[in-house]
């Protein structure tokens, strides 16, 4: 069984590692985003409701984002393991996930950070040359990680593992998946 967490700053290419590892190790990727617009596409009550907070600019409160990873995790296609990508995003949606998975006899096999350094993310995100990628707002998103997601890195030093993020695609996936098959995976 393999219950993965992939960390990294915005830019870092954990949604691109997430669907690759997710592939190759037979595991659902589950991504906070996916989960969100699969409710509103599908005009859920949590849909509208988080429709209306993301229109508003605000980030979705823990709670919800909460309910709606647990509800995933409980799905039958969860049993082999999962690959989360997005959740949690800080301590307090840790101690959540931490508590389900006790209660269901279950726990993270891993943590896998993908680092890289600030100004490849910047520069990487720059050059996606989308409209609401400017300087000052990746800037804002870089700070926002690392002071709520950051954090993650020492609550899960146990299980973390640590993979140079800047590479190729299979580069960085053979990393990964090297590193998670290491004795002492550190």
């Amino acid at each position: 069984m393999t219950r993965l967490l992939l960390v990294g700053p915005p830019g870092a290419g954990k949604g691109t590692q997430a669907a690759v590892l997710s592939e190759k190790l037979s595991i659902p990727h589950i991504s906070t985003g996916d989960l969100f617009r699969a409710h509103i596409d599908n005009r859920t009550e949590l849909g509208v409701s988080v429709k209306q907070i993301l229109d508003s600019g605000r980030l979705v409160p823990d709670e919800v984002t909460n309910q709606l990873v647990i509800e995933r995790l409980g799905e039958p296609d969860t049993d082999a393991g999962f690959l989360l990508d997005g959740y949690p995003r800080n301590v307090v949606q840790a101690d959540v996930l931490g508590k389900y998975l006790a209660d269901v006899d279950k726990k993270l096999d891993a943590v896998v950070q993908l680092h890289v350094d600030e100004e490849v993310v910047v520069g990487r995100l720059l050059s996606r040359g989308r409209a609401d990628d400017t300087e000052d707002v990746i800037r804002h998103r870089q700070g926002v990680y690392r002071s709520e997601t950051a954090p993650l890195l020492d609550y899960y030093r146990d299980i973390l593992v640590t993979v140079d993020g800047v590479g190729g695609v299979e580069e960085v996936t053979e990393r990964v998946l090297t590193a998670l098959r290491a004795p002492d995976r550190t």
